[in-house]
């Protein structure tokens, strides 16, 4: 009988709702999707597209970032949850911020349009406006099933979201719908989830302007806002760079490179901080010790199997590229084999970042982002007058490298009371 029950209390505990195997799918499932979506609509419309493409969904990005209220990531790690009330002020404010960014980027777009090549379609920046305010829409209640680590739920959410983003942008694309497509389906899958937060998450907020009642997270959120506006620059310099200077299909073939050795890399470390953050938050407010010694394991771990794979991806890069994208995409191998050295990197950060705040210690991640700025201003002029585009590559890299060592230091010199 024991040796029927143990397999059996093992399998519950696995698919318990709080367990990371819900994580692990979760990632699977959504990196499957997306991959499926962007490299299908990539060899259906070619460079130019994803590049117009690219730069609305750039648009977005820097505006999301220089609004960063870094609530959600209070809400998490704070010491108690919040009230309902509490959620409904942060709800109002992450709703006010949805509306504002939506409404600056639509009158942004023909600046945005004519400063970036994209010949007058306006239309892909119009639509990638819808974003954010779907964001904002969205109940923060989300924010507390993070905290409370129903990752079962979390998992159910986001697989819907993006299997109806898959599905309509590929509908769309074959039906001749053209770069509009891939923006039509994130808004669908935004949609979704936006209603799916409301619908299956307790307890509601109040559906009215609060404006107070949280003022303890502003210690904590400002640091995630310092971070995510200093990200910015190091996030989008690259493409902005590249954009600017050699148009869409330039632009297209770098952020396919970047976007494919995301998703076979960064992307799991990223989707698994959704774990970890929360999972170490609980541990550190219960033993410090264990989760100090619990984020050298990982951090181990994760970097063995990173140089593994990115030596064998390094080495199949022109035979990936032909087979999935076609020979249209095969220029762009060389930055491929730089970018997955830079994903790498920034698989092993977004542990290391994780870790960081859980711990309170947000501020780290800020002074390795200015780190990383540094490195960026003095490697990028020289890199890019001897070496281009791929100049711009190198530079990333090394500057995720300082950036990534400085985490680690402060990850392990930490002093655990």
């Amino acid at each position: 009988m024991r040796a029927i029950r143990l397999p059996a209390l093992s399998m519950a505990t696995s698919f318990g709702a709080s367990a990371a195997t819900w994580v692990l799918l979760q990632q699977f499932a959504v990196r499957g999707l997306v991959a499926i979506k962007f490299l299908a609509i990539g060899r259906m419309l070619g460079p130019a597209a994803i590049g117009s493409v690219s730069v609305a969904l750039l648009a977005v990005a820097i505006a999301e970032a220089l609004s960063d209220t870094g609530l959600a990531q209070a809400v998490i790690q704070g010491e108690h949850p919040p009230t309902r009330s509490q959620l409904g002020a942060v709800w109002t404010t992450l709703t006010a911020r949805g509306v504002l960014i939506s409404l600056l980027l639509v009158a942004l777009a023909p600046l945005l349009s004519s400063q970036f090549h994209l010949n007058g379609s306006l239309v892909l920046i119009q639509l990638a406006a819808l974003l954010p305010l779907l964001r904002g829409l969205a109940s923060p209640t989300y924010y507390l099933v993070q905290r409370e680590r129903r990752f079962q739920h979390i998992a159910g959410v986001e697989v819907a979201a993006s299997f109806v983003d898959c599905s309509v942008g590929l509908a769309l694309a074959y039906f001749g719908a053209g770069a509009a497509s891939v923006l039509i389906g994130l808004v669908a899958g935004e949609s979704l989830k936006s209603t799916l937060t409301w619908a299956t998450m307790k307890p509601r907020p109040p559906i009215r302007a609060v404006w107070s009642g949280i003022g303890h997270y502003v210690g904590f959120s400002r640091w995630i806002w310092a971070s995510s506006v200093v990200n910015l620059l190091l996030n989008q310099f690259d493409k902005v760079v590249v954009g600017k200077l050699l148009g869409p299909a330039q632009l297209g073939g770098y952020q396919m490179s970047s976007r494919l050795a995301q998703m076979l890399l960064a992307d799991a470390a990223i989707a698994m901080s959704q774990y970890l953050f929360p999972t170490f938050a609980a541990r550190h407010r219960r033993n410090p010790q264990s989760a100090s010694r619990l984020i050298k394991i990982y951090l181990l771990v994760i970097a063995v199997g990173l140089a593994a794979f990115v030596e064998v991806l390094r080495l199949i890069a022109e035979p990936l590229f032909s087979l999935i994208l076609g020979a249209a995409w095969l220029p762009a191998v060389p930055l491929f084999r730089i970018l997955v050295i830079n994903m790498a990197i920034g698989a092993l950060i977004a542990v290391l970042v994780a870790y960081l705040r859980a711990v309170g210690d947000a501020k780290a991640t800020v002074h390795a982002s200015l780190i990383q700025v540094v490195v960026l201003l003095v490697s990028v002029p020289p890199a890019v007058h001897w070496w281009g585009v791929t100049g711009i590559a190198w530079s990333m890299t090394v500057g995720l490298g300082c950036a990534a060592a400085w985490m680690l230091f402060r990850t392990l010199a930490a002093r655990i009371p």
